[in-house]
This record gives C-alpha cells, structure tokens and sequence, in this order.
C-alpha cells in the first residue's frame, strides 16, 4: 500500500488552498492536476475505505483539514447504485479511481419547475470531473457498470459531510435539505512513518 501517495497529496492540497484562498478558478484548474495525478495510480486506497454496501452507495471519509477548508472522500458504488440529483453548495473535484460512473448534470430552473437535464458524459480511471454553484453545481452520478463496484475520490472546499445541501425532484423541481455525514467512524492512517524511518536508523 502506498501511504506515501496519499500522504503528498493531502501536503499539496493544504499548501495549496492555504496559497489560493478564495480563488477558486486557481483551486479548481491547479487542484485537478493534484486529483488527476492521484487517481491515475490504484495502490493507496486501503481497501476498508472502498468497501460497497449491497444496498446503497458509501462515503468515506479519508481526510478533513483542520480548518474544514477542505475534505476527501471514497465513494463507493455496488453494481447499478445511484444517487438522488443533488447539489454540494461548495466547489468540488472527482476523480475517478476504479471502474467508471456516469454524470447527468441539471440547469435547476427554480421550484416547482422541472430540471432540465443539461449533460450527460462517462468518467473514467484517471478523469476528473469539477462543480461549484459557480460552474454548475446540480447533478446525478451513477455506477456505469451493473456487474462490478466502482470508486471515485472526492475533494471539496469544506467538510463535505457537515455541510447542508439539497436534493431535487427533477420532474417538479421541488428542494429537499440534506445532511450527507459519512460512511466511517475512523480515519485511515496515513501520518506512521515509522517504517520508513526505522530504515534510517543505524544499528
């Protein structure tokens, strides 16, 4: 397992929304190379953290900021799992680690007015998809595959999990508050160096 990828991703992204601050045009196109780079290797994610459910999809948190500036989360997809259309209010990255999802993002036309579905694209390994109430915010992913889990790593500007979002009824557009929380109640440990400076020490 390659704790140390994971490691200098989560150094990276602190250093940069540290220097962005509220640029979000500079987070979203610097932190995508992050995530894009990340996600092109499948050897870090622990696999208790890409477990699926058989009955709906998981959200795990792997790690939070101590600022809540940012979050990353495993979403784990079962075969044919899908979530509600929904929104997230904050900017956000995903990247696709593990078989592939589907994306149907929606122009949310106001309540009580039908959705009007916008677009609709398939995201593969080492793809990343970006939202922000600013970009386009209001969309529904899904498992492209019915025989086999999928997986995809998540990155947001605050502590996703806390944070109050909606969801929507696309045929009405009638607007559903929601709290997502997360899947885990323990976060995996990627700060034990213990290993590799065990390697350094003289006998």
């Amino acid at each position: 397992m390659n704790t140390s990828r994971f490691r200098t991703f989560v150094q990276e992204m602190t250093r940069l929304v540290q220097s962005a601050g509220d640029d979000e045009a500079r987070l979203l196109e610097e932190g995508k190379k992050l995530l894009s780079a990340l996600v092109s290797h499948d050897d870090w994610l622990p696999e208790e953290f890409a477990r699926p459910h058989p009955d709906h999809y998981q959200q795990y948190l792997l790690h939070c900021d101590p600022l809540e500036r940012f979050s990353v989360v495993s979403f784990v997809w079962g075969p044919g799992q899908t979530t509600p259309v929904h929104d997230h209010t904050v900017w956000g990255m995903v990247g696709m680690i593990r078989g592939a999802e589907r994306c149907r993002e929606y122009d949310f036309q106001g309540p009580g007015r039908p959705l009007a579905l916008a677009h609709e694209h398939l995201l593969e390994p080492g793809q990343v998809d970006l939202v922000s109430p600013r970009i386009g915010d209001v969309h529904q992913v899904s498992n492209a595959h019915s025989d086999r889990p999928s997986v995809s790593i998540h990155v947001y500007g605050a502590n996703i999990g806390a944070v109050a979002r909606h969801v929507y009824v696309p045929e009405t557009g009638d607007v559903k508050p929601f709290v997502s929380g997360y899947s885990n109640t323990a976060l995996p440990n990627i700060w034990d160096r213990s290993v590799e400076a065990r390697r350094h020490l003289v006998a």
